[in-house]
Order: C-alpha cells, then sequence, then structure tokens
C-alpha cells in the first residue's frame, strides 16, 4: 500500500509541524491542495489544539494530522484531544512514542515519528509505527547529525515500513532524488515559510527569499541541542559564547523567546528565524497549492527525463 492510499491524500507530501507556525491557515490550505499538512501543538493547551482542529476542518474536509512533541509536559491531554476528535495522523518528535502508540491505534490512528538516526527508526518500528519520517541535518529548527542522502537510504534498508524522506526539499529534482533514495514520500518544511498561508511575519518571508546557500547556521551542538537557523547577529553572537563554553543560564538569557521574536514580530536580527539549508532556493511566495503541484510536476519531468 502506497502512503498516499493509507492515508487517504493525493500527493505524498507532508507539510512540517513547525512550532508556532504550522496552524490551521497552513495546514487547511495543504491538506485542501492534497497533501497532509500537519499542525504544531507544541506550545498549545488542549483547548487551544481543540480549536485549531476545528479551525483546520473548516479550511478542509481533507485529511490532515497533528504532531506532538513529546517532551511538552500536557502530550496526554493533547493526545485525547487528538482521540476525542478523530483526527487520523500522528506525526511525533523529541521522545520516543511507544506509550502512545497502543491508545491511538485502539482509536484508529496512524503514527508516524520523525526520526534522525536508523537505531531510533527501528526501535519506532518494533514499538508499531505505521511509518517513519526520516529527517536529515539539513532541516530547520532542530537537527540530527546526518544528511538526508546518507541516511534515508541507510533507513529504508533497515525498516519494512514506508519511511517519508525530510531534509532539503526545495524543487521536483529534491523530490525525485528522494523517491530515488527509496522514499514513500517527502516532508517539506522550509518552503511552506514561503507560502502565502504561512503566517509568519512578513520580515520573515522576506529573509528566507533573501538567503544564499551558506546563509544557516547551526548552534546548540556543544549541549547536544542543535538548531539550524537563519545566520544573524544574535546567533552568531550565541555561537561565540558556545565555543567559549559560557554558563548555560548565559546562553539561554540571549535566547529565550527569539524564535517567536522572529515568527511574531519579524525580528529576523535578533530572533531566530529557523529554516534549512534549501532556503536559498527560494524566490517568491506563492500559495500552498502551486507550491505542491509545481514540486510533483517536476519531479515527473525529472524521473520521465531519466534513463538507464
Amino acid at each position: 500500500m502506497t502512503i498516499t492510499e493509507m492515508l487517504g491524500i493525493q500527493y505524498p507530501l507532508f507539510s512540517g509541524a513547525m512550532m508556532h507556525i504550522a496552524n490551521h491557515k497552513l495546514v487547511g490550505a495543504v491538506s485542501e491542495a492534497g497533501g497532509l499538512g500537519i499542525l504544531a501543538s507544541a506550545g498549545l493547551t488542549a483547548d487551544e489544539l481543540r480549536v485549531e482542529i476545528v479551525k483546520t476542518r473548516e479550511l478542509t474536509d481533507k485529511p490532515f494530522g497533528v504532531n506532538l512533541m513529546l517532551q511538552m509536559k500536557n502530550c496526554p491531554e493533547l493526545a485525547q484531544v487528538i482521540i476525542d476528535e478523530g483526527v487520523k495522523v500522528v506525526t511525533t518528535g523529541a521522545g520516543n512514542p511507544a506509550s502512545y502508540i497502543g491508545p491511538l491505534h485502539a482509536a484508529g490512528i496512524k503514527v508516524i515519528p520523525v526520526i534522525a538516526s536508523v537505531h531510533h527508526a527501528l526501535k519506532m518500528t518494533a514499538a508499531g509505527a505505521d511509518a517513519v519520517v526520516a529527517e536529515g541535518q539539513e532541516s530547520g529548527g532542530h537537527i540530527g547529525q546526518t544528511s538526508t542522502m546518507a541516511l534515508l537510504p541507510q533507513v529504508v534498508d533497515a525498516v519494512d515500513i514506508p519511511v517519508i524522506g525530510a531534509g532539503g526539499v526545495g524543487d521536483g529534482r529534491s523530490v525525485a532524488a528522494m523517491f530515488a533514495l527509496g522514499a514513500s514520500g517527502v516532508q517539506c518544511g522550509t518552503i511552506f515559510l514561503t507560502a502565502a498561508e504561512c503566517p509568519v511575519a512578513d520580515a520573515y518571508k522576506q529573509r528566507v527569499l533573501a538567503a544564499s546557500d551558506t546563509d544557516t547556521i547551526v548552534t546548540g551542538r556543544a549541549h547536544r541541542d542543535p538548531v539550524r537557523a537563519l545566520r544573524n547577529p544574535m546567533l552568531e553572537h550565541y555561537l561565540q559564547l558556545e565555543r567559549a563554553a559560557a554558563p548555560v543560564s548565559e546562553l539561554k538569557t540571549l535566547a529565550d523567546g527569539s524564535f517567536e521574536r522572529a515568527v511574531d514580530h519579524g525580528d529576523v536580527d535578533g530572533g531566530t528565524p529557523m529554516a534549512g539549508e534549501v532556503a536559498g532556493m527560494f524566490t517568491q511566495i506563492r500559495p500552498a497549492k502551486e507550491i505542491i503541484e509545481t514540486l510533483f510536476s517536476q519531479a515527473n519531468q525529472v524521473a520521465a527525463s531519466l534513463t538507464v
């Protein structure tokens, strides 16, 4: 069974569950266009998540999912909302979802963890996951240590469930490459920062559009919590302090609230505008529907041009 058949979607594409970004406006647009929009529940209360689910259904009657960031203290309450509201797909991150898989499956919900290593993929398969998202370190936000090109085929070879490729999807060529590496679908995050329906501040979108191929920076490696974002003076200073072994409290003071400042207020100089390495490929704001249709039209052209 293909991932599109499993989930009842037209295109084998998930939108990334970007915290404070993947709300009903973006998710509804992605799902209505034939992909699988994924609501970000991190940072929401149970009531707020319920509202987001209801608002998404006002925009589309097509399937969508919710992401559970497992380090959130209210995950049990969020999971219950997902069950109560009859959402059919859950992706997970930042922890082991084994204790949630049984109850979610009992409610008829597919569970698809995001993983960054073969070891983690095997653990999720053993726990009963329906598929996994193999996310390479090219991605924006919290990242692992292995690139998509190396990670994806190793995960595909290691497990017998569908694998969704994530990290570095910028056009149809990268979609075709994911499938050539064995993926059953793709997950895209950074490209949807440039969607007309994306709720981030306009300055954030414009910073993505202005990015070059070397414009991202990774902070947090020293404390095993690496995050990729678009380079700016605050993050450069953070990295200098990190390399100088500054106290964690000093780093925390510098970074606290910085992501929200970028998302809500467009502070791209003193905030943390998370984005993947592929940001340098994007030059225009487009509706989510156009983004998705163009990705797969180009991917089909690439596939048709290949000869053995």
